[in-house]
């Protein structure tokens, strides 16, 4: 009989922080969250902390402009796996509505409008994404993005997904 294998502990760091549904909130939702990517060894203006608050940005922003219900706050949730080397991002929000796949530009809407490409945004430089089921009313969406074992020693970061 052999001597069961040992299981090497793992740390799954996680920041959890509730914000008010305006622009006020989501701004400072990706700045606390470069902020906390920092304190985990991903240094401001790396590519991994650009990448991470890029999607926190976008999601934040949809919380705030789609799933705003009066009175009710969005709550981001930041996950890294140093091991399994990911930055999960959630959003919840209490409103209802599920966000549309990203795809091409609906008929009769300008190919040059300001707004419309958060998603596709969280598409292209997570590795994926998607939208779940909430404690409570609402929704939580959420990406991964994958982090280099490097950037948990304070690396060089996170290209954007491999392709």
């Amino acid at each position: 009989m052999s001597a069961p294998e040992a299981q090497v502990a793992v740390t799954v760091s996680v920041f959890v922080q509730r914000f008010s549904a305006t622009r006020r909130g989501a701004r400072l939702a990706r700045r606390l969250a470069a902020h906390r990517l920092h304190l985990w060894g991903m240094p401001y203006g790396g590519p991994a902390s650009d990448t991470v608050s890029l999607v926190v940005a976008e999601l934040a922003a949809n919380a705030v402009l789609h799933g705003r219900v009066p009175g009710r706050d969005f709550e981001l949730r930041l996950s890294f796996d140093p091991a399994a080397g990911v930055v999960r991002v959630e959003v919840s929000d209490t409103h209802p509505g599920r966000p549309e796949p990203p795809g091409p530009a609906a008929p009769g809407r300008p190919l040059d409008a300001e707004g419309g490409r958060g998603l596709l945004l969280v598409a292209a430089v997570a590795a994926r994404w998607g939208v779940g089921e909430r404690l409570g009313p609402g929704k939580t969406v959420w990406a991964e993005c994958e982090v280099p074992p490097a950037a948990a020693d304070g690396g060089a970061g996170c290209p954007a997904r491999s392709r």
